[in-house]
Formats: C-alpha cells, structure tokens, sequence
C-alpha cells in the first residue's frame, strides 16, 4: 500500500491525500475546498481502480474553471499511477 500526498492547483482545495493498493484507491482525503463535494467524490472513488476512477472524473470543470477538484484528482491518480509503473 502506497500513501500520496498531491497539491492541487486552480482549486478551492489545497492538498489532496490518497492511497492505493495494487492500483485500488483505498482512501482519498481533501484539504479544503467544499467539504460535502469532496467528501462525496472521495467516497465514490474508494473501491475502483484508480485508472477506471480517473477516466470517470478527468476533465470535469468548476464552474468557469478550467480544472476541479475531481480534476486535479485524476491528474494525482494519474501521477501516482506512472510512479508505481516505474517502481515495478
């Protein structure tokens, strides 16, 4: 099981914490933004592949935005993705 810790940027939300284990997200925790949105997107990603789970929220705007907090998650899970590939 592996922890990560990624800074967002363009977001309310200032850090987003996640592990994973063999590619599953096991846990995703928000720092900022709007409490009930994060909350709701972490729990819909614990459980799934972090690729499935980054296909679904990639892309998503806030509002005029250019990125999201779902956003920035996939580009952390994507990160951490190419990461445990490295280290196979």
């Amino acid at each position: 099981m592996a922890s990560y810790t990624y800074t967002p940027r363009g977001t309310c939300s200032r850090k987003i914490d996640f592990t994973l284990e063999n590619g599953i997200v096991k846990d995703v925790r928000f720092t900022g933004g709007c409490s009930g949105n994060t909350q709701g997107v972490a729990a819909l990603c614990i459980g799934r592949p972090a690729e499935e789970v980054v296909k679904v929220i990639k892309g998503i705007r806030c509002g005029s935005k250019p990125t999201s907090c779902p956003d920035q998650l996939a580009n952390a899970l994507e990160q951490a993705i190419e990461a445990e590939k490295k280290n196979a």
